[in-house]
């Protein structure tokens, strides 16, 4: 790889500024603090990760190497299928169009490469106080290659709306998902990861929520070679609520991401963060980190974050970080936990004393450990068919151990 000589661009309130020089003493200290870190729509502006920075430090980034390049994939690699009420408006901006980049701004390499070669991002806007009974469903398959993509989706004032999305097949794709959460609106996006075994994805949302709007946020990931999806809520509006919820399941030579951060800006916003993970087979790979600001505005908030990995088999792994800022102390609550563990023997004692059997009660266990997750969705169907999802993960696990 090629090295330069120049100095890092210097950073202004958070962003890369083009053009500058870092301090003169040369001397290099890395950002910690997930609002210091710099953002920038320029992919110039990151250097190409190597693994030993701040957000990369625990992502296979060799995996990740093809995300890295700035240069336009292939037309057609994602095939896209949007099922939606009438009553939503779709269309597409282009770079400068509002509300494209209201609140969106890259944080790395791919989600900077992501914004500039998305010529048009297609916006799904739920009209002021409409009421959708049925989600709106973006299917998106991969058929192989390198793909961009900037969409938006915004929830108007006093709405209500569920948008789903469901990754297939495999590419190579870097992806960010812009959401704003207008006053009064209630929003839920799922993403939902099915890939292939040789698919990789890196996903950046940002979000922001306004003045008594709710934005509940699930990643959901179980396919997939290199699974990494990050996302950002900022709860900017007195009163705003932000539920994010992750599952993941990871088998053998999977990598499994999310690095979530939860920004209390506006008083009064209540959080709740929790991620669940459970990991079999060699080579399984989660990774969770959790950064919660709360800003110095934000006085009365709520807050609590946690991650709970189980694994299930030798050779897995599952790295979890929680952090936690407060800028005020004026807050009705915060906290964060991470658990991370194999069985418990004392619930296997408990159903195998009852006569169940330890392949079944290690069944029950895990679905148990992961269903709390699953039941918050509140699409029935959806609920099925992640249940029957576990269920293979767990009898394809229990077949490779009976053949060894």
């Amino acid at each position: 790889m090629a090295t330069t000589t120049e100095a890092p661009a210097a950073v202004e309130e958070g962003r890369v500024v083009p053009g500058s020089t870092a301090h003169s003493d040369g001397a290099f200290v890395p950002v910690q603090t997930r609002s210091e870190r710099p953002t920038s729509y320029d992919p110039a502006d990151f250097a190409t990760p190597t693994g030993r920075e701040v957000d990369f430090k625990y992502t296979p980034v060799a995996r990740l190497a093809p995300l890295f390049v700035d240069e336009a994939g292939p037309s057609g690699v994602i095939e896209v299928t949007v099922h939606a009420s009438d009553a939503v408006e779709q269309r597409t901006l282009a770079v400068g169009d509002a509300p494209r980049g209201e609140v969106f701004i890259p944080g790395d390499l791919p989600a900077a490469i992501a914004w500039t070669h998305e010529a048009d991002a297609p916006l799904l806007r739920i009209p002021a106080g409409v009421e959708l009974d049925d989600p709106v469903v973006v299917e998106l398959h991969g058929t192989g290659g390198l793909a961009h993509a900037h969409v938006v989706i915004e929830a108007m004032p006093n709405s209500r709306a569920t948008v789903l999305f469901r990754h297939t097949g495999t590419a190579q794709h870097a992806q960010n998902v812009e959401i704003l959460v207008r006053d009064g609106a209630r929003l839920d996006v799922i993403s939902v990861q099915e890939w292939d075994d040789d698919a990789v994805h890196a996903a950046s949302h940002q979000a922001r929520v306004d003045k008594d709007a709710f934005l509940r946020h699930f990643v959901l990931s179980f396919g997939g070679g290199v699974v990494r999806v990050n996302p950002s809520v900022e709860l900017a509006g007195s009163g705003a609520q932000g539920e994010l919820f992750g599952l993941s399941y990871a088998d053998a030579g999977q990598h499994l991401e999310s690095q979530v951060y939860l920004h209390h800006k506006g008083p009064h916003t209540r959080g709740d963060v929790l991620y669940k993970g459970a990991l079999q087979g060699s080579g399984a790979r989660s990774v969770w980190i959790g950064d919660v600001l709360i800003g110095p505005d934000a006085v009365g908030t709520d807050s609590y974050e946690a991650n709970r990995n189980l694994v299930l088999t030798d050779g897995a792994r599952a790295d979890s970080v929680p952090n936690l800022e407060i800028e005020t102390g004026d807050i009705q609550g915060a906290g964060h936990a991470s658990a991370t563990g194999r069985f418990d023997d004392e619930q296997l004692f408990y159903l195998q004393a009852r006569g169940i059997d330890e392949e079944q009660a290690r069944r029950l266990v895990v679905i148990g450990f992961l269903a709390e997750i699953v039941q918050k969705l509140g699409i029935p169907s959806l609920e099925e068919e992640l249940s029957a999802a576990i269920e293979r993960e767990l009898a394809a696990g229990t077949a490779r151990d009976l053949a060894r």
